[in-house]
């Protein structure tokens, strides 16, 4: 896309760009069936629609403890160092970013106090459909520990290659957190098992649930909400780099490629006031993105609407692009 030599207005510009559409509201009907048998038949329910979409029955909808230790025992070292290191950057942020208690006083014997309170249990949804994502545990887990949240629980997708629990790498970072609590269920199905809870399987529902999914798992909170607390709609992920002439363009063409294989949705946006980067970007891109291991998926993420390279005339204009 070409915008030098336009005048960038924003209410254009959000015509204009490249923008991929979400429409949760389109599913919500198909998700309601889902979270209301739920919510009457708690975990058979939820399993049955494992079994469906995720083409496995677990053994046990809660994961044994003895898996969790075996997955953290047969981590990678070099990718147990790593999670170590995020994690420890993670929780020194959260710690920073928890507020304190404050009064103001307004006049004699008048103040007003805000005090924070954590919230007791809370739910955390780790997507695991496409891929594997142990950095959203990492993102889900560390600021509920740092507010100091006393009961947490992870759902997570089965994988029908390990057995119809969740991915191994999934369950080590639970086991280095110190998160017990982990559930072999996914999709908006999770989402209405954690909200409602199944008192015959020892499943205590949850007060808040927090962590990204599908537009499945959006519907699902979306028809939650009010039962329980839950963070903002996420939608697919997506990435907008602004370089010039100085930028090199492997390294740019990778990040747009690392965006677009998490989804055929995602989407990769390239700002630009170089004709010549964004063509090498172009050339780099195509050349590389088939040796993923999701070369179908970030194709399809790369070929969107949603995905492209915007030329501008200046950076200032790049950053009212982006």
């Amino acid at each position: 896309m070409d915008l030098r030599g336009h005048e960038l207005r924003p209410a254009q510009l959000r015509r204009v760009l490249p923008r991929g559409g979400t429409d949760v509201a389109a599913v919500v009907d198909k998700v309601a069936p889902m979270v209301h048998r739920v919510r009457h038949e708690g975990a058979a329910a939820a399993l049955d629609y494992g079994e469906q979409f995720d083409g496995v029955r677990p053994a046990h909808l809660q994961v044994p403890q003895a898996e969790l230790e075996k997955a953290a025992s047969g981590l990678d070292p070099q990718v147990r160092q790593a999670i170590e290191a995020s994690i420890e950057r993670v929780r020194k942020v959260h710690a920073e970013q928890k507020p304190a208690a404050h009064t103001t006083e307004l006049a004699p014997s008048a103040t007003v106090t805000e005090v924070f309170r954590p919230i007791e249990r809370v739910g955390l949804y780790v997507p695991g459909g496409k891929a594997v994502y142990p950095s959203s545990v990492i993102m889900n887990a560390v600021p509920a520990q740092a507010a100091g949240a006393e009961s947490l629980v992870v759902a997570s997708p089965p994988q029908k290659e390990f057995g119809g629990l969740p991915h191994p790498t999934v369950l080590a970072v639970c086991q280095m957190l110190g998160v017990e609590e982990v559930w072999a269920v996914g999709g908006g199905q999770a989402i209405a098992l954690m909200a409602y809870g199944d008192d015959d399987a020892e499943l205590a529902p949850v007060d808040m649930i927090t962590g990204p999914g599908n537009i499945f798992v959006t519907a699902a909170k979306r028809l939650v909400r009010g039962v329980v607390g839950t963070d903002a709609e996420a939608g697919p992920t997506e990435i907008a780099i602004i370089a010039d002439e100085t930028a090199n363009p492997v390294y740019v063409a990778y990040d747009l490629i690392s965006q677009a294989e998490h989804d055929p949705m995602a989407a990769s946006v390239l700002i630009t006031a170089s004709p010549s980067l964004a063509q090498r970007v172009k050339e780099e891109v195509e050349a590389r993105y088939g040796s993923t291991a999701t070369a179908q998926r970030a194709a399809e993420a790369l070929g969107g609407e949603q995905s492209g390279i915007v030329l501008v005339d200046s950076l200032d204009a790049a950053v009212a692009v982006a």
